[in-house]
């Protein structure tokens, strides 16, 4: 538990905001415990990728949001699917990136481009997009 302004918010967890910037894990923190979130339920969504939300969502119920706190803690679990989500996406394009680049060390810019079913542009477009970044190392429906 890290100690935050206005008291402590244990979803300041050691991986449920670990695809957040550093800098904005303690205000991101604060909301949610402020909205009354527990660290399970920042869990139950990270885990399922919103899948609770969602369906709930198109369930047609009046109160669906109760569940999680109302439309305030569906409003920032949602945001915090959606971050994970934009990680994930960025480190799978780090990956491929790295993946093109050695590519092209042995092949044509045609070749690669042939093989992925893009244009030769985009190959190099794709190749430098491998710059080092801080990714999760695992997802959090893998955590221990």
């Amino acid at each position: 538990m890290t100690s935050q302004p206005g008291g402590d918010t244990p979803i300041a967890d050691a991986w449920m905001l670990d695809h957040r910037p550093p800098e904005q894990r303690a205000g991101i923190a604060a909301r949610l415990f402020e909205a009354g979130l527990s660290p399970d339920q920042l869990a139950d969504a990270l885990a399922d990728a919103g899948d609770a939300l969602y369906a709930a969502s198109r369930a047609g119920d009046e109160d669906w949001t109760a569940p999680f706190g109302g439309p305030l803690g569906v409003a920032l679990l949602a945001a915090e699917v959606s971050a994970l989500a934009a990680h994930l996406n960025s480190r799978a394009s780090a990956v491929r990136a790295l993946a093109v680049d050695a590519l092209l060390d042995d092949y044509s810019a045609v070749a690669v481009a042939s093989a992925l079913g893009v244009s030769r542009q985009k190959v190099y477009d794709i190749s430098k997009g491998g710059t080092p970044a801080a990714f999760i190392d695992i997802t959090p429906w893998r955590q221990p």
